[in-house]
């Protein structure tokens, strides 16, 4: 199977005053086309921070992450951005969703950035919202929704632009028991229907127990 995302090595320091605090350090890692991996640490080890390297949201202070054959440390800003848009995904435990505008077009957003025409990224839009089935929410605002709504709406969102992976930070650790579990349901079905990677960052190990690989982050490195 293809390798979609690959770090080598990350390391991350934060200088607080005259303290240099290392956070992350030697993690090499590869996710491969379908997989579903799960990172789980004790809050505070490092997970969101990993996730924020990983997505080039953030950079490191040593290694490198490989997204569609680039390091993005060696890329200028405007082409990090398009390589995010382009080729992963992001939810977040908090949905992030636009209050002002309705599902179908919070969906639309990457795909509006990424230069689509309104008209096609609407369409576009629409076949996801059906494959989270809420296709009946589409003219709904965030306050109109419910939490497990607003969460199938931030991962259509995270899907519409067909990203190879889709990074997810305690996706499901805002929801009740139930609503999580239909989301981890619904992540499940996308993943085997559309192929789409998944890496999760979550403290919940029953979750965690469901994908394909779990690796646990503990004094800023990554163990089995």
């Amino acid at each position: 199977m293809p390798v979609v995302l690959e770090c080598l090595n990350l390391g991350k320091t934060y200088t607080e005053g005259p303290q240099q605090i290392e956070v992350l350090k030697e993690i090499s890692l590869q996710l491969r086309e379908g997989e579903q991996l799960a990172i789980l640490g004790t809050s505070g080890s490092g997970k969101t921070t990993l996730l924020n390297l990983l997505g080039g949201l953030d950079l490191p202070s040593r290694g490198r992450v490989i997204v569609a054959g680039k390091d993005m440390a060696e890329v200028d800003e405007t082409e990090r951005g398009q390589l995010r848009n382009l080729h992963l995904g992001f939810v977040y435990q908090f949905h992030h969703l636009l209050a002002e505008f309705n599902a179908l077009e919070n969906i639309a957003m990457p795909l509006l950035i990424g230069g689509f025409t309104w008209q096609k990224a609407l369409h576009k839009s629409q076949n996801i919202l059906e494959r989270v089935g809420l296709k009946d929410r589409a003219q709904h605002k965030p306050s109109e929704l419910s939490g497990g709504e607003r969460q199938r709406i931030a991962i259509a969102r995270a899907l519409v632009t067909e990203p190879a992976c889709v990074l997810l930070d305690e996706p499901t650790g805002n929801l009740d028991r139930n609503t999580a579990l239909s989301v981890q349901s619904l992540m499940s079905e996308l993943n085997e229907k559309l192929g789409i990677s998944y890496i999760v960052v979550t403290h919940d190990e029953a979750f965690a127990d469901t994908l394909d690989r779990k690796l646990f982050l503990r004094d800023g490195m990554l163990h089995e």
